[in-house]
């Protein structure tokens, strides 16, 4: 067998007896006069490689003297293991040393902080930790693209620099070119942006939904799947400043089937997951500082086997009122429900995943279709026991009067939502889709504490490193 080995194939093929070639960083070297033990990880698979050095190797004393995160090649015949917990391991003929470390390498064997680790992002991944994160981050998006491109779905690559705020709130990045030590001023004494490169106030965006809806108003049925920006200042350890997210969008679907559709890809990711990726879950399962443990595969079964009841905001308002709990935030109509009254209705009152629908105009967004009893529209949340929502969603405005009219309530410029518009005016149809922060979706089911261990490099208010 000629040419490099992943170590990940080795486990699974157990090519006794052959000689093959492994690749990968050091993860510990214990060393005797007569022979040494070496743990090689190439980052494909969980488990390392164990590897035999016999002193006769050509290069022993060097290779002996080599530190954690060394990389090496190793050309070696594949025996069993007689070692507790692993199948194979290997008897080292040839080491190649690409490089190596010194005392200073900040990933010794003792466990670090995720706090620290989060200081060394550019390292971290060679971790057992982040190792099992990044392959689940990788598993879980090959889901996604798996689960709408089996259903019909078109993949839109969404723009990240756009004029519009597609959310209305108002909390984006701006993105120019202009000096900002000398800005060009217009005769009223405000910032001249036609001097700017696109000739336009721009910023990057907050969702890809807007363009979704384009698209979906022709090709039927599409979903983006890229970067966000949100500026707000938040710290909490659930929100990042730059965040992947999932929006599907589909034409002539009401939300009731956007609200399955739903479902059945929170089903799909974490039936995934418990599939593709045990051995990384139940290694982020037994480390001290995850949020959950291994009964955490109970709480996703339950996810995964159940149907997803489906309540309306009046009705989640009514059942919040009359139990006995005492909730720091109120549960008056009207009033956004917290994570606090998400947890308590799937994990105390339902015990399993619910939808909740037909939520208070005042508390969503511009684009939501309006229902009839002029109070709420057709918004939904999908709530999961653990953290309550995981996706939210809607039903579209397609009536162009009544979308004019809210984002004329609303204060909204409309001059640059003028294609928007005119989605409506041309040919307009029922349109809905949902959105899903996916480092979200990854933290639910890794159990990681912090967000900003679920994403290569966290962008975080005072915080752009790397």
């Amino acid at each position: 067998m000629t040419g490099r080995l992943l170590i990940k194939k080795v486990f699974e093929t157990e090519p006794v007896g052959q000689t093959v070639t492994v690749k990968g960083w050091i993860r510990s070297i214990r060393n005797s006069k007569k022979f040494s033990f070496m743990v090689l990880n190439d980052g494909s698979y969980q488990d390392s490689l164990q590897i035999v050095i016999d002193a006769d190797l050509e290069n022993y004393e060097e290779v002996a003297s080599l530190l954690t995160g060394s990389s090496v090649s190793v050309t070696g015949k594949v025996v069993e293991s007689g070692g507790k917990g692993q199948s194979v391991e290997m008897q080292a003929e040839s080491i190649h040393i690409y490089g190596k470390t010194d005392e200073s390498y900040p990933l010794q064997k003792k466990g670090s902080s995720l706090e620290f680790l989060r200081e060394k992002a550019h390292l971290r991944a060679r971790t057992n930790l982040f190792g099992a994160v990044f392959r689940i981050r990788h598993e879980l998006a090959q889901a996604t693209h798996k689960f709408f491109s089996d259903r019909g779905f078109y993949y839109l690559n969404s723009p990240i620099i756009t004029a519009v705020d597609g959310e209305g709130a108002g909390e984006m990045f701006k993105v120019t070119t202009l000096d900002l030590e000398n800005l060009p001023k217009d005769d009223k004494g405000n910032v001249d942006y036609s001097k700017d490169y696109f000739g336009k106030d721009v910023s990057l965006c907050v969702t890809g939904q807007l363009e979704g809806e384009c698209h979906a108003l022709g090709l039927g049925s599409v979903y983006t799947f890229g970067p966000t920006f949100r500026s707000e200042n938040s710290n909490t350890k659930r929100h990042l400043s730059e965040f992947w997210m999932i929006e599907p969008e589909v034409a002539f679907a009401d939300l009731d089937e956007v609200a399955d559709l739903a479902a059945d890809y929170i089903k799909f990711l974490v039936a995934w997951a418990l599939e593709k990726c045990e051995k990384e879950l139940n290694f982020i399962w037994g480390i001290p500082f995850s949020d959950v443990d291994k009964s955490h595969r109970s709480v996703l079964e339950n996810v995964r086997d159940s149907e997803f009841l489906k309540i309306t905001y009046t009705e989640a308002v009514e059942i919040l009122s009359k139990t006995n709990v005492k909730f720091e935030y109120p549960t008056e109509w009207g009033k956004e429900l917290q994570t606090e009254h998400e947890k308590y209705l799937t994990e105390e009152h339902f015990k399993k995943p619910v939808i909740v629908t037909d939520y208070p105009a005042d508390c969503k967004a511009f684009y939501m279709k309006q229902n009839e009893d002029g109070k709420t529209v057709r918004a939904m949340d999908v709530l999961v026991p653990g953290i309550g929502e995981i996706i939210g969603g809607s039903q579209r405005e397609e009536d162009l009067d009544k979308l004019i009219k809210k984002m004329d309530e609303d204060g909204m410029e409309k001059e640059g939502y003028w294609w928007y518009l005119e989605l409506r005016k041309f040919g307009t149809a029922p349109h809905s889709g949902f959105g899903l922060g996916f480092e979200r979706a990854i933290m639910y089911i890794t159990g990681m504490p912090n967000i900003r261990d679920v994403i290569a490099f966290p962008r975080t208010p005072k915080s752009c490193d790397f």
